[in-house]
């Protein structure tokens, strides 16, 4: 079972679940959540992360603004306050804590040095800006929101980044897709795997838009990933 723990960084105090992988040791992937926080979807994915050998770590990305995030995507007052909360983050910021955590994490007991990353949504942009600004041993970006105004900085990175579209995603434009995968075409760093007919959260285990086949294709690709880019230099 999965536990709590506190991450000291410059500002405070900051909530991260961690899960150990069976053997109790192995690389890390911090996971980045989606809007909704720390909730129950996002422990799953450590899990499900665990399993695969990993140890899996999710921080509270909303932490300056309020501790605790734990919201449901389903419920209309927690789906505006998760909307709040977006408009509000600052990704900057957010970009230098997620660095620090994945510095803190690669100390944790049984992690074996390296450090990976997962986000989801809005944590599937902060995977795409903290491959920029800071790499990573490898990250995957799932349905990475608002990537399309930040192209300038696609060729910037420079570790393994794999990136997941829905087809069919109604907050990412097709038009946005086209300009990211255009921005990230000439970057042999980067690899993106479209899904046609998929919506946004496609891969979220309670989501309205959960495709079953699609979710387990994308997971599948991501587990891969992060074994050949982690596991085997471990």
């Amino acid at each position: 079972m999965g536990q709590y723990v506190d991450i000291e960084l410059d500002g405070g105090s900051i909530r991260a679940f961690v899960e150990h992988p069976p053997s109790g040791k192995g690389p890390v992937v911090v996971v980045l959540h989606e809007v909704f926080g720390l909730n129950a979807d996002m422990r799953a994915s450590c899990r499900e992360l665990a399993d695969q050998g990993f140890l899996a770590v999710v921080p509270e990305l909303f932490w300056r603004q309020e501790r605790g995030v734990d919201l449901s995507p389903r419920t209309p007052a927690d789906v505006d306050k998760a909307i709040a909360l977006y408009e509000i983050y600052d990704r900057d910021q957010g970009a230098e804590d997620i660095a620090d955590v994945m510095e803190f994490a690669a100390t944790i007991p049984g992690a074996s040095g390296k450090v990976g990353l997962v986000g989801y949504c809005l944590g599937g942009l902060m995977a795409y800006l903290v491959s920029a600004r800071h790499g990573a041993d490898a990250a995957v970006a799932y349905y990475p929101g608002m990537a399309e105004n930040y192209l300038s900085e696609a060729d910037k990175i420079q570790s393994p980044l794999m990136i997941h579209l829905g087809g069919d995603d109604e907050y990412i434009s097709q038009g946005a897709q086209r300009s990211v995968s255009a921005a990230v075409a000439a970057n042999p760093a980067v690899l993106i795997h479209a899904y046609p007919g998929c919506g946004h959260a496609f891969a979220r285990h309670s989501g309205e838009r959960y495709d079953a086949d699609a979710a387990a294709l994308a997971n599948a690709r991501t587990w891969r990933f992060l074994k050949d880019k982690l596991l085997a230099q471990a």
